[in-house]
This record gives structure tokens, sequence and C-alpha cells, in this order.
């Protein structure tokens, strides 16, 4: 027998004050997967004005972009690169014209990396036309040719999205027939849940939409979704963002029962706003194939060396001194709080939630209407009721099965719009963990000496000087990028890893141009006249070393009958290990060892001769 909460299965869910909310179960809700179909048309490959570059190269960094984000945040979503309007076919049996398939439905790993870093630039494009060349355009099959890719993949897959690349409002060059079968597997692929995005490219003219795209994306899966830009992307900065907004799908923590009373429940979603990147954990791998190893935990009996079922088990709890035997069935009661959920317990004022209750990033409460029909329209109301009088609905939250239960307070935010009419803000609850009596403690502050009312204003004229606009965003963690870079550096066999710019340290040259003499008027201030803000003082030097030469100790010699005396005294353990060295050396003493001990035996032997 042992501690009962020495075992954790697989079946067993602890989730402790330490760990991240991020680590949601992904197994019940399947892979992301995404498609690039990039038009590999000669339109594709002509620069634009004052050398930028042509949309083709500019798409092939923004999927190298994207590849590579795939690796560190999610490498288990699966990724295609096909291209159509080419001169040669590559597709299963070849059943497509003009439709080329790069890279199949699979994780993106360093040798895609590689392939697409083949494709850019100059260079890229004469690759391209040598392998692919352009020909005649069919997006009909060619998105007939991608639906098989979806097919084809054996696994479950929870979002499925494909994103067309191109720069010519008509593929077709207007024949009705082509534009009809596009529309229709078009209009296939969405009943089947394929989510179809258009990033179209800057052309001369311009683009219009209206044409024939209109009909063949996806309309905004939520409200929280823009639907089809007009504007095409002139830039690369433009074409990264409209990608990456529409790459991920938002994903919920937990979806759970919000309880508004006895039968009167409103589904709800939980999601992360705000969380730490961290290095992600080394994984073991076996040293002959690099294929990660799989760790598998058996339980033998100590006597017989029989192997023992979960049921053989048992666990123990010392308490008082005695061994308290549980039964697994036992411990799962005593570790069930409660069922999984929001329960509300009051509404409080918000001016009773202080700063201080704040103990780690809140979540976000959002109404789930797909699972319970009317959630949407009671959550609402429940908001727009706490934004008015002000106040904060208290829960008891509890995510999943086996944890401890937390309180949280759920502020109520309303939905914020720019002039655009684009959703600045979405509507819907923060939920802030408030802390327990025990996570507050009383600090006992040291007494400082108090600044005087000058010392404060010449302080906040400084602060004012360097006060500058804050983006989360403009500050990366050099620590995380240098390592991601290494990373990459070694996957794709890089001289040297990409240099890394941190942000986090501070302009200097810029805050003395801001602050001007005001630096130097503090510091007469506050510190005194002979203060040096660069260091301490330098020690002072002892009269033998200004004198350009080092003192040394002047040498001890011993006589022959002092020594003796030592030995007869038994005090030779009070000289220095110099002096005993020096003694040896003067008496012809031969020694082994440096040690002190030793240097007293040799010379004990040599003067009881």
């Amino acid at each position: 027998m042992a501690q009962w909460n020495d075992y954790h299965h697989e079946d067993e869910d602890v989730d402790g004050e330490e760990r991240d909310e991020s680590g949601v179960d992904y197994k019940s809700t399947g892979r992301d997967s995404l498609v690039f179909l990039v038009d590999a048309s000669k339109e594709m490959f002509i620069k634009g004005e004052d050398e930028e570059p042509s949309p083709f190269d500019m798409t092939m960094q923004c999927v190298r972009s994207v590849y590579t984000s795939k690796i560190i945040s999610s490498d288990k979503d699966l990724v295609a690169l096909v291209f159509y309007g080419t001169e040669q076919s590559k597709n299963p049996r070849n059943s497509f014209k003009h439709v080329y398939i790069y890279h199949d439905l699979d994780s993106p790993g360093a040798r895609r990396v590689q392939d697409v870093d083949g494709l850019r630039g100059e260079k890229g494009a004469q690759v391209a036309g040598e392998t692919m060349g352009s020909g005649n355009t069919n997006l009909g099959e060619a998105l007939w040719c991608c639906s098989n890719l979806y097919s084809d993949i054996k696994l479950r897959l929870s979002h499925k999205r494909l994103m067309i690349f191109t720069c010519r409002d008509t593929p077709h060059g207007g024949d009705s027939e082509r534009n009809r079968q596009a529309r229709t597997k078009a209009s296939d692929l969405k009943e089947t849940g394929v989510v179809i995005d258009l990033m179209h490219l800057m052309k001369p003219g311009g683009f219009d939409v209206s044409l024939f795209f209109c009909d063949v994306v996806s309309p905004p899966e939520d409200e929280a979704e823009l639907g089809l830009q007009m504007d095409p992307c002139g830039k690369l900065e433009d074409l990264q963002k409209r990608v990456r907004a529409k790459e991920m799908k938002k994903r919920s923590v937990a979806r759970l029962n919000l309880c508004l009373g006895e039968g009167m429940n409103v589904a709800v979603g939980v999601y992360i706003t705000a969380l730490q990147a961290r290095k992600p954990n080394a994984i073991k791998l076996y040293r002959d194939n690099n294929e990660p190893v799989r760790t598998k935990t058996r339980l033998y009996h100590t006597q017989t060396g029989s192997l023992l079922l979960p049921s053989d088990t048992k666990r123990v709890q010392v308490y008082a001194g005695r061994q308290i035997v549980m039964e697994k069935d036992e411990v799962d009661v005593i570790k069930k709080f409660s069922d999984p959920g929001l329960e509300l317990i009051g509404f409080k004022p918000m001016e009773r939630l202080k700063l201080h209750h704040h103990l780690r990033s809140a979540v976000f409460i959002y109404p789930e209407e797909e699972a319970v029909t009317g959630s949407a329209c009671v959550f609402t109301a429940l908001l727009r009721r706490c934004s008015v009088r002000n106040v904060f609905a208290l829960c008891k939250y509890t995510r999943i099965r086996n944890s401890p239960p937390r309180f949280l307070a759920l502020v109520p935010q309303r939905e914020e719009v720019d002039d655009g009419q684009a959703q600045i803000a979405a509507p819907g609850f923060h939920g802030i963990f408030l802390p327990y009596a025990d996570d507050i403690r009383t600090l006992d502050a040291p007494q400082l000496p108090t600044a005087s009312e000058p010392q404060v204003d010449k302080m906040k004229e400084i602060v004012h000087k360097l006060r500058f606009k804050y983006r989360s965003d403009a500050f990366e963690n050099p620590v995380l990028q240098q390592h991601y870079r290494n990373l990459e550096a070694l996957a794709l066999d890089l001289m040297a890893p990409e240099h890394i710019e941190d942000h986090t340290m501070p302009n200097v040259n810029m805050m003395d141009q801001r602050l001007g003499s005001l630096a130097q008027e503090f510091r007469d201030l506050v510190y005194p006249a002979d203060y040096n803000p660069e260091g301490k003082t330098a020690p002072k030097r002892k009269p033998a070393e200004a004198a350009g030469g080092t003192e040394k100790k002047p040498k001890v010699e011993m006589s022959e009958d002092e020594l003796r005396g030592h030995v007869q005294k038994g005090t030779l353990g009070k000289l220095t290990v110099p002096v005993l060295k020096d003694a040896c050396k003067q008496f012809g003493v031969k020694v082994t060892g440096t040690k002190k001990q030793e240097l007293i035996d040799a010379l004990t032997a040599q003067l009881n001769k």
C-alpha cells in the first residue's frame, strides 16, 4: 500500500493551483487543418512598383511564417500547400489537370520549411517555373482536389480551413461554365464544414471581389469574426495579419453551465485572454529513430513478483499515527467537491472588488447558444443589468472533475466598436479569481525615509517626460525568441541563428534626450554631493602597492631546537602549512603530499631519528 495521492491514473485529472488552464484536452475536439491554395499563374510572379516583392513571393513568406508558428504553437495541426493554374500536374493518379500538390495534408516540419524557402525570391520563382510552370486555370478541379485531401485523412479534424491566395479577380477569364463548377464545388466544401477564405493581393486596376469570389468565400463564423475583406493586401505585413487572424480557431478551455437558480442553466464557454508563454517541456527520444519515448507504469507484488491490477491496490493516508486504508472509489468521492460548472452565489457592488484581489490572469465568459437554446438571450440580459447597476456576479467555479472550487467575480463588459463598426471588445464577463483568506497576508513594510515635496514634484516631471503608449505586443520575451531561433537554426541547418533585438532594454539615448537636466536636478535633491552613481569608491591601496610593487611577508626560518621543542610538546599543528613546508625544505625532508598532517608526520619522523 502507498500514500493515496502517490498514483495518478489517466482517469484522474487533478487541477492544481500552479497548473495552467492552457492544458485543455484537444483529444475530444480533434486537430485543426489548413490548406493553402495558391495561384501559380504568370500574374503572380510580376513584381510590384519600387521593386516590391511579387504576390507569389509574399505568399511564400506568409506560408513559411505559418509553418514555423504551427511548429512552435501547435505541431499536431495539419497543413498542406497546393498550387493551381500550373502547367505540370501532381496529385493522386493525376486526376486533376493543372493542380500541383506541393505538400500533402500533414504536420509541419523542418523539411517543409526548407522546401518553402526554396520557392522564395528570384531563385524561388525560377524553381517554381521549372518545377510547376504556369498553365490553364480550373479552380473547380483545384477545390475538388483539396476536398480529397480532407477525405483521405483518417484523423478527427475539429476545424477545416482553406485559404485561396490570388491576384486575379476573374480566374477563368469570364468562362461561365468553369465559374459555375467552381461555385458548385465551393458550396460542397462548405457543406462538409470547410471554411473558405480569400487572401487576395494587389493587382493593377484593383481587385473586384464581386466578380467571382464573393460567391465562393464562406460567411463569418460568428459576430466577432470579420467577413470578406474588400480591400486587397498590398504589403506583406497586411497579408500576414489577415492570415494570422484567420488561421487560429478560438478554443474554449471548458464549456460549462452557469446555474442562475434551481432549474435555470445557461451554457457558457470559458476562454483564456492572457497566458504566459513558457519554454516547452523536454521530450525524451529514442537514440535510434528519434521517436518519442512512451512510458508505461506497472505495479508488481514485492514478494511474489506478480502483476497487480488497479483493483488490487489501495490508498493509505496516515492520520494520528494510524494508516487509514481507502479504496479508489472512496478517494474519488473525497476529491470531488462539486460537478463542473459555474454556480451563482450573489451580487456585489463594483467598489467591493479591490486591486489586490488579483491573483492570476482572468478568464472570459461567453454564451454557447449551440449547447442550450436561449443561452445568449439570458446571458445578454444578465450582462446588461449588471452593467447598469454597476455590480459583479459572485460565482463558484469548478472547471473539471476533481478540481478544487474557486470563487470568481464576473465583471461585465459591454460590446465596443470602432468607427468602421469593427468590434474592439466583445460582450461578456471577465472572470476574476478571488483569493481565499489565507492567500492574503499582512507584511511588515520596512521603515524608509519619506521623500520631501520638492523631490516628489521633480520625480513627477521625470515620469511625465518618460511616459509612452504601452503595447504588450511590442515587447517580446527575448529568452523565448532566442530559444526558438536556436531551434530553427538547428533544424534548418543554418550557419547561425537569427539575431533577436531585445526590446525590453531601455533606450538610454532617447531617455537622456527627453530628460535633459532633470536627472541631474533630481540627483542633487536626493543624494549627497560626493555620491558616485557609477559605483563604489576605489579601495585605498597599501603603500607598497602604491610604490609599484607588492609587499611580501618576510620568510620565517626556525632552528632545529625550536622544531624539536614543538615535536616534544606536540604543538607542530599550531604552525601554518607554509611554515611547515619551509621547515621541510630547510632540513631536507622529502614529503609525498602537501596536506598539513603529512608534513607534521614527515618532520616528526626526521627529528626523532
